[in-house]
């Protein structure tokens, strides 16, 4: 009798071990990021919904962001494994295989696509059933191991999820939230090719085709700071067709000019080369600024 209790009690903590690293195949820092942008779409919007939808909503949203994070996991298992940065997630440590995770995310995007139609409406469930086949087939398989623009393309699916937020609101797209999707599309490559300079090697042992082994390191920095420059008129695009004021414009373009500078200064080091303290500044102020920015969109909302 005791053994059987034992048994099962070392069952109970395996069944908790294989969730837990199910959960890491869902990228969790992704999709903090999905969560929030999400509902800042859905919060900004004009119509309202009750707390009971919202919540369901964004918690759909965010499984199916999980799903397309899973399947990019079992396609790229062989790239994760070489690279530092991604070699203790759980295919490559064998913690889980590659089926449990072609299974596990193909069940989540079915369950998020088919339950966000039911829950909300058929727009929000076809652009979330878009994000995720953009993500894995058009990012992951197709562009991922091919050419250098694979984070400028492949960045539309991180910008897909305010949109989706605002369509659960309202149940049409608009043009306001397209001001959401240009900030995070042509956010996303100064944000990633400050990642790739000084985790060039990384990209370099699993083959991939980044900015600064294509095209060389000056040419990565100036495309990283052309990106942050393209970011002014995309910040100042919800105030010209009247989404946001200056509540939003004013903290928002502080923001951005700094941006700029920082982006200019690795620019100006010395040519072909970098510096990778500030590379990582950029990177880790990248995320930051991307998070305030959409903070400022709520506080002109509640203005």
């Amino acid at each position: 009798m005791n053994n059987l209790r034992l048994k099962n009690k070392s069952l109970s903590q395996e069944d908790l071990f294989n969730f837990s690293e199910l959960f890491k195949l869902m990228k969790p820092r992704v999709m903090s990021l999905v969560i929030f942008t999400c509902a800042v779409g859905l919060l900004t919007a004009p119509d309202l919904i009750s707390t009971k939808e919202a919540i369901i909503g964004i918690l759909l949203v965010s499984i199916g962001a999980g799903a397309a994070g899973a399947l990019n996991m079992w396609y790229e298992s062989d790239l994760d494994a070489l690279m530092t940065r991604t070699c203790l997630r759980p295919i490559p440590t064998g913690k889980i295989n590659r089926n449990q995770a072609l299974i596990f995310g193909v069940t989540l995007s079915i369950i998020s696509v088919v339950a966000l139609d039911y829950f909300t409406n058929r727009i929000s469930a076809a652009i979330l059933l878009l994000t995720i086949l953009f993500y894995v087939f058009v990012y992951t398989i197709w562009l991922k191991r091919r050419t250098p623009q694979n984070i400028v393309i492949g960045g539309a699916a991180g910008a897909f999820p305010p949109v989706i937020g605002w369509t659960i609101a309202t149940g049409s797209l608009s043009i306001e939230p397209i001001s959401f999707f240009l900030i995070i599309f042509f956010w996303t490559p100064s944000h990633f090719w400050a990642l790739s300079l000084y985790k060039s090697n990384d990209y370099k042992k699993a083959n991939i085709p980044m900015l600064p082994l294509t095209n060389g390191v000056q040419s990565t920095k100036l495309n990283i700071f052309i990106y942050s420059l393209l970011m002014v008129p995309v910040i100042i695009f919800p105030y010209f067709i009247n989404f946001v004021g200056f509540a939003f414009l004013l903290p928002a373009l502080i923001l951005t000019l700094y941006y700029n500078y920082l982006c200019y200064e690795l620019y100006n080091y010395k040519k072909n080369k970098f510096d990778s303290k500030k590379a990582k500044s950029i990177f880790g102020y990248s995320i930051l600024y991307l998070f305030l920015i959409f903070v400022f969109f709520l506080i002109d909302k509640i203005l």
